[in-house]
Protein backbone atom coordinates (compact mmCIF):
# COMPACT_ATOMS: atom_id res chain seq x y z
CA UNK A 1 0.00 0.00 0.00
CA UNK A 2 0.93 3.53 -0.72
CA UNK A 3 0.87 5.75 1.97
CA UNK A 4 -1.30 9.37 1.22
CA UNK A 5 -3.01 12.50 2.87
CA UNK A 6 -5.91 14.62 2.40
CA UNK A 7 -7.71 17.54 3.05
CA UNK A 8 -11.43 17.27 3.75
CA UNK A 9 -13.39 19.89 5.40
CA UNK A 10 -14.80 19.19 8.84
CA UNK A 11 -18.36 18.21 7.52
CA UNK A 12 -16.85 15.84 5.61
CA UNK A 13 -14.65 14.51 8.39
CA UNK A 14 -17.48 13.84 10.63
CA UNK A 15 -19.74 11.90 7.86
CA UNK A 16 -16.48 9.51 7.63
CA UNK A 17 -15.67 9.14 10.65
CA UNK A 18 -19.03 8.33 11.47
CA UNK A 19 -19.83 5.84 8.57
CA UNK A 20 -16.45 4.02 9.27
CA UNK A 21 -17.56 3.46 13.01
CA UNK A 22 -21.01 2.48 11.94
CA UNK A 23 -19.18 -0.19 9.50
CA UNK A 24 -16.56 -1.01 11.91
CA UNK A 25 -14.41 -0.51 9.55
CA UNK A 26 -11.05 2.39 9.88
CA UNK A 27 -11.08 4.90 8.01
CA UNK A 28 -9.00 4.24 5.36
CA UNK A 29 -10.61 1.52 4.51
CA UNK A 30 -13.82 3.50 4.07
CA UNK A 31 -12.22 5.65 1.64
CA UNK A 32 -10.50 2.43 -0.30
CA UNK A 33 -13.95 1.39 0.17
CA UNK A 34 -15.73 4.27 -1.87
CA UNK A 35 -13.05 5.11 -4.33
CA UNK A 36 -13.59 1.46 -5.57
CA UNK A 37 -17.08 1.95 -6.16
CA UNK A 38 -17.16 5.38 -8.01
CA UNK A 39 -14.06 4.37 -9.63
CA UNK A 40 -13.84 0.55 -10.61
CA UNK A 41 -10.78 -1.15 -11.83
CA UNK A 42 -10.59 -0.65 -15.47
CA UNK A 43 -11.45 -3.84 -17.39
CA UNK A 44 -13.88 -4.69 -13.86
CA UNK A 45 -17.87 -4.75 -13.73
CA UNK A 46 -19.10 -1.15 -13.96
CA UNK A 47 -22.57 -2.46 -13.12
CA UNK A 48 -21.02 -3.50 -10.21
CA UNK A 49 -21.23 -0.36 -8.42
CA UNK A 50 -24.74 -0.34 -8.50
CA UNK A 51 -25.35 -3.29 -5.78
CA UNK A 52 -26.96 -2.66 -3.26
CA UNK A 53 -28.03 0.78 -4.06
CA UNK A 54 -31.76 0.04 -3.50
CA UNK A 55 -33.46 -1.85 -1.22
CA UNK A 56 -36.78 -2.46 -0.03
CA UNK A 57 -36.06 -2.09 3.68
CA UNK A 58 -37.18 -6.41 4.16
CA UNK A 59 -34.86 -8.81 4.98
CA UNK A 60 -35.10 -11.54 2.26
CA UNK A 61 -34.02 -14.95 4.05
CA UNK A 62 -32.97 -17.74 1.67
CA UNK A 63 -36.43 -19.89 1.77
CA UNK A 64 -38.07 -16.67 1.07
CA UNK A 65 -35.42 -16.45 -2.11
CA UNK A 66 -35.90 -19.93 -3.35
CA UNK A 67 -40.35 -19.46 -2.75
CA UNK A 68 -40.31 -16.19 -5.10
CA UNK A 69 -37.57 -17.87 -7.90
CA UNK A 70 -39.35 -20.98 -7.90
CA UNK A 71 -42.38 -20.69 -6.27
CA UNK A 72 -45.02 -22.07 -3.67
CA UNK A 73 -43.02 -24.76 -1.47
CA UNK A 74 -45.31 -27.88 -0.83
Amino acid sequence: MIRTQISLEKEEMEVAHTTAETFGISLAELMRRALRKEFPPVGGKPWMKYCGSITSGKQVTADEVDELVYGRKD
